[in-house]
């Protein structure tokens, strides 16, 4: 898989929120957890902003060791990294200040013999 992963950055700033109320019907993803509800929304809010980068490889959720091969590589090179498994591909949140250097991480991780 990790051949294929062909990362590719959205453009715009994600945040992670809580949610007192509705969820936002423009959110990327909501969890639920017992001391709250997280959506992750774009656009303009306060707190932190996260770029996400989505690995276009189609990836099985039974899959084993894509997960622990991209946050390593991303952890060695200093950079946090959240990730969002969906069904058929995986993205991750990474600190919008270091979204090139994480693109730059994940596309040399796809041409590692």
């Amino acid at each position: 898989m990790l051949a294929g992963l062909a990362p590719e950055l959205d453009g715009r700033a994600w945040f992670f929120v809580v949610v007192e109320g509705e969820v936002p019907p423009d959110a990327f993803a909501v969890i639920r957890e017992d001391e709250g509800t997280t959506a992750i929304v774009a656009g303009v809010r306060t707190g932190a902003p996260f770029a996400r980068i989505t690995l276009t490889v189609l990836s099985a959720l039974e899959g084993v060791g894509l997960t622990a091969a991209v946050s390593g590589a991303l952890s060695e090179a200093g950079i946090a990294c959240n990730f969002v498994a969906g069904y058929h591909h995986d993205h991750l949140f990474v600190p919008w200040d270091r979204r090139e250097e994480a693109l730059a991480v994940l596309q040399g991780l796809a041409v590692r013999p």
